[in-house]
């Protein structure tokens, strides 16, 4: 359950003013169809972090568990300090309406997240928890959470809510569990 919770936890707050938070701000101006654009980010996003959770599950096995233990701590304090870093939307990552709307979205989503943050965070929280779907339900969960509205409130969600704020809680967080797993706390959360 721990997986699970830190998984939604750190990713819903992650993805708060992320590039694929716009994204979907930008798809709902543009089609006004919500129900489309949720289940793409939904589909994209479940097979983005699968896959991203199998890479992490690969590596807890390929490395030993000490040095694992370096590589995930150091990791998730890297992704503390990236959390600083404001995303921006670059308007060649969106695809053309030829696919429809789910496909756009599907499309749009998918590559938007390669490299992304939270993919490289589900890298991470799968090594560290060995525990493929929880921490993929997880991190689907918290993108959910974070995009869901944002499909349907546009932009006055981040004209509501303080992205220096949110993105100063999932850094510390980040930097909790990259320095929890470092000194090895068991349990931390």
């Amino acid at each position: 359950m721990e997986a699970f919770l830190v998984s939604t936890g750190v990713v819903a707050l992650g993805e708060m003013g992320d590039k694929t938070q716009l994204l979907a701000v930008l798809l709902a101006v543009k089609f006004r169809k919500p129900v489309p654009i949720i289940l793409g980010i939904f589909v994209a996003t479940l097979f983005n972090h699968a896959t991203a959770g199998l890479v992490g599950g690969w590596v807890a096995s390929a490395l030993g568990p000490n040095l694992l233990r370096w590589v995930i701590g150091i990791s998730f304090i890297a992704m503390a300090g990236w959390m600083l870093i404001p995303d921006k939307i670059d308007d060649d990552e969106t695809t053309t309406q030829r696919f429809g709307v789910f496909g756009t979205t599907l499309i749009a989503f998918f590559l938007a997240e390669m490299g992304d943050k939270t993919q490289i965070a589900t890298v991470a929280l799968a090594a560290r928890y060995q525990d493929l779907v929880a921490v993929v339900a997880g991190t689907t969960l918290g993108m959910m959470l974070a995009d869901v509205p944002a499909v349907f409130i546009g932009d006055r969600l981040a004209s509501a809510v303080p992205m220096k704020l949110v993105h100063g809680i999932a850094a510390a967080m980040f930097a909790i569990l990259g320095l929890a797993t470092l000194f090895n706390v068991g349990n931390f959360f």
